[in-house]
């Protein structure tokens, strides 16, 4: 005889919950890897902020909910005059960050982009130090910063390892609200009770769905989703702090958890198997290993996966710009995750459409010979149908080892390669690039690069004197963890 009550018997906070929020209370960073890494990832998320505020697609998304809305403490928003409460703050920086996919990427089984958690952290962290400076207290400083950047990537990284929340249609950005709402707990002072109440509150939500990543439904809300999370993020961990009740059975829990509803029934290799399969794995203890893999966006704002085609295209530019009425045929080899994600045939419809399909992302380095920002804009793609006449000509082929060594631990490449072939029968070389510059591989070779970066993003936005003020200080490693976070975001006011 079946039962036809509910046991009412409330369980411990779940093990993935406590493993995570236990992390984040007590790790101390020590690696100066990571560290090093980490104030390199903050310049260059910075830099991918500034640079979005040059297209009012982004600029009109921001500011304050009500206008001329004056906030107490109010966090800044860089390369603006805004002063935010932290919860509209963070979405704005967030959406800054993310808005020309050019910021940091992990790879794993799931996807996604951890410096989007800077949101969250800089909102909190500049609103709090503002707030004690004026009590009397000393403020945060930049250290505070970039060891909640580290356990954020790693938060964030760690879960992407072996669980694919795309698999089941979720969004990699569940990720970056878990992320944030954890370690801006963290900076705000929550102990462990109020950690895991947020925690439980981020897996409870409604998480977003990737179809607006795909096509033929891609869109410019991919561009600030991220933003919309960390943001959350900042809301769930104020609604803990205020002593709001958690949901230990988030996950676990029968027919309502995260993992009955959200990770497997959609799933059908995952809803065969037993309950304790259809559950994250965690396949290493959480420390600092992701911001020391983490992978840089240097050369082109694209998304990742393209990344080495792109490399591949522009190498191929000199034997093929004078002859591109001549091609037959542009063979891309590349991995599943690339096919799945960001190969496209048909019309593109926005910009946000472009920079998701691998054949437009090769073929502009093919005819131009670089790729940025401005040329997935619809009047630059409506002037040059050469693009698309191109991508017409494209041949995606799968090579499985690149497929295999993309998961692999410690390879971890992102590998593509372009051939060219035309109609007289002739061809040029296979260009094959495996690693990209951003990638840990090609650190020494990448880091300047990012810089030059760097110094380009605060050039469209600032004077150079105060270009000159902000590079010298993100130069110094003990300069800039000692300093505290409300100077430093003022150097960001204009």
């Amino acid at each position: 005889m079946s039962a036809n009550f509910d046991l009412n018997v409330r369980p411990d906070y779940d093990q993935v919950l406590q493993a995570i929020a236990d992390y984040v209370l007590t790790y101390r960073v020590e690696s100066a890897e990571a560290l090093v890494t980490a104030r390199y990832c903050l310049m260059d998320t910075l830099g991918c902020g500034l640079l979005a505020l040059r297209f009012p697609e982004c600029t009109k998304l921001l500011g304050p909910i009500v206008e001329d809305t004056i906030v107490p403490f109010g966090a800044r928003v860089p390369g603006t005059r805004f002063r935010l409460d932290p919860v509209k703050a963070a979405w704005d920086i967030g959406c800054l960050v993310r808005w020309l996919d050019y910021n940091d990427t992990w790879l794993a089984a799931e996807w996604g982009h951890p410096s989007d958690n800077l949101g969250g952290i800089l909102a909190v962290a500049d609103h709090l130090s503002q707030k004690r400076v004026a009590q009397g207290d000393p403020p945060l400083t930049l250290r505070s910063v970039l060891d909640a950047m580290v356990t954020a990537h790693e938060v964030q990284g760690v879960l992407a390892l072996e669980n694919a929340f795309n698999r089941v249609g979720l969004d990699h950005v569940i990720l970056v609200k878990v992320a944030s709402t954890v370690v801006c707990a963290r900076l705000m002072g929550a102990n462990r009770e109020q950690m895991l109440s947020a925690l439980s509150h981020a897996f409870v939500d409604g998480q977003a769905l990737r179809t607006y990543r795909h096509a033929p439904n891609a869109g410019s809300r991919k561009s600030w989703a991220a933003g919309d999370a960390t943001s959350r993020g900042v809301r769930l961990a104020d609604i803990a702090l205020r002593g709001e009740m958690g949901i230990p059975g988030a996950l676990t829990a029968p027919q309502w958890g995260f993992y009955d509803v959200s990770f497997s029934h959609t799933n059908k290799d995952l809803a065969t198997k037993p309950a304790e399969q259809r559950r994250f794995s965690l396949p290493r203890a959480f420390g600092s290993y992701v911001m020391e893999h983490v992978l840089f966006k240097i050369s082109f704002p694209a998304e990742f996966h393209a990344q080495t085609a792109c490399e591949a295209a522009r190498a191929l530019y000199p034997s093929v710009k004078d002859r591109l009425h001549e091609i037959d045929r542009i063979v891309i080899t590349t991995h599943e995750s690339a096919i799945r994600i960001i190969s496209k045939v048909g019309p593109l419809a926005n910009a946000a459409d472009r920079d998701h399909c691998l054949q437009y992302m090769t073929a502009v380095p093919l005819i131009f010979g670089d790729l940025v920002a401005e040329h997935y804009e619809d009047d630059f793609h409506a002037a040059h149908p050469i693009i698309d006449a191109l991508r017409a000509k494209m041949v995606i082929v799968e090579d499985e080892r690149y497929s295999r060594e993309y998961l692999e631990a410690d390879k971890r490449s992102i590998a593509n390669a372009v051939q060219v072939f035309f109609t007289d029968g002739s061809a040029t070389e296979k260009v094959e690039v495996e690693y990209p510059i951003g990638h840990r591989r090609r650190r020494a070779e990448g880091i300047p690069l990012l810089e030059e970066k760097f110094k380009a993003n605060l050039a469209s936005r600032f004077p150079s004197q105060r270009c000159m003020q902000i590079f010298s200080l993100c130069q110094d490693q003990a300069k800039l963890e000692s300093t505290p976070v409300d100077r430093f975001m003022a150097l960001f006011v204009i």
